[in-house]
């Protein structure tokens, strides 16, 4: 057996601070890792609930880092704590309903709160920290995209990742667009938001999305190998971080930018849209019942 460390976060000892109500979090003071485990309520999506909690929980660990004079977190794991899910996407019924009272305010706010955990994902934090996404369940939508701003993407074979916002005339709007072309080209990023489809981890893998690809139920592990190859090639691997994001820097008025239009694009949507997205809130609602 190999004793990198304890094999479930949930072994940990949960945090010291504020409670949660849609977040679980755990420290790893061995390898200074913080766990930040999702469980959106009632379906696992971003809800305003959890866009909220993980700020507090950012804002948290920022200042624990200035505390500690930036000894306490190497790395930070976005992760889920429902099973075979990491994440759903965005709060389909908060913006149905918006759609119905002409709210964009709350939408835009909303849109904006994504946005910012988003940018703080890809900057470290403003901190010499690594962000990592561990998906072990289906990523999508903005599922996806939360996933895809860590600065890490380690996923399990066999889970689902993708954009289904088009089959209800939408896009995804809170940073897939810039981080996906900055990887694989802007075409190709085009041509994976515009068609819809859900691929596995392994074709993620090979397109050179995912990062870290591991077997079934080694997620946790994966993530402490990866700790530990970062941490025997410390410089270097510092340094190819700050190379990264000096080379591909996305700033937050693209984001915010970009975020903006798919508000306006929101308000475009026609009933016939609106009826595909209940159907698909209804069909991701009945596959957490079974």
């Amino acid at each position: 057996m190999n004793n990198l460390a304890r094999l479930n976060p949930s072994d940990l000892e949960p945090d010291v601070g504020q409670e949660f109500e849609q977040l679980q979090t755990f420290y790893d003071a061995k390898y200074k890792i913080g766990w930040f485990r999702m469980n959106g309520a009632p379906r696992p999506s971003v809800t305003r609930t959890l866009l909220r909690d993980i700020k507090s929980y950012i804002n948290r660990v920022k200042q624990e880092m200035q505390t500690s004079n930036g000894q306490k977190y190497d790395f930070l794991v976005l992760a889920s704590a429902v099973d075979d899910v990491f994440n759903l996407g965005g709060d389909l019924d908060l913006f149905t309903r918006c759609i119905a009272s002409g709210d964009r305010d709350l939408l835009l706010q909303y849109a904006t709160d994504c946005v910012d955990i988003q940018y703080q994902n890809l900057t470290h934090y403003d901190q010499p920290i690594t962000s990592i996404s561990l998906v072990q369940g289906d990523a999508l939508g903005g599922g996806f995209e939360a996933a895809l701003s860590c600065n890490v993407l380690i996923a399990e074979k066999g889970v689902k990742m993708g954009f289904p916002e088009v089959l209800f005339n939408m896009f995804p709007g809170m940073g897939a667009y810039s981080i996906l072309s900055r990887k694989i080209g802007s075409a190709a990023a085009e041509r994976m938001i515009l068609g819809g489809k859900t691929y596995s981890s392994e074709a993620m893998y090979d397109m050179g999305i995912v990062d870290v690809l591991c077997d079934e139920g080694d997620g946790d592990m994966a993530v402490y190998r990866y700790v530990r190859g970062f941490n025997k090639t410390r410089n270097t691997s510092d340094s190819m971080r700050q190379v990264r994001d000096r080379c591909n820097p996305i700033s937050y008025q693209e984001l915010l930018d970009i975020t903006t239009i798919w508000v306006d694009a929101v308000f475009n949507l026609s009933d016939r849209d609106l009826r595909m997205m209940h159907h698909l809130v209804r069909g991701q609602n009945r596959k957490m019942s079974r």
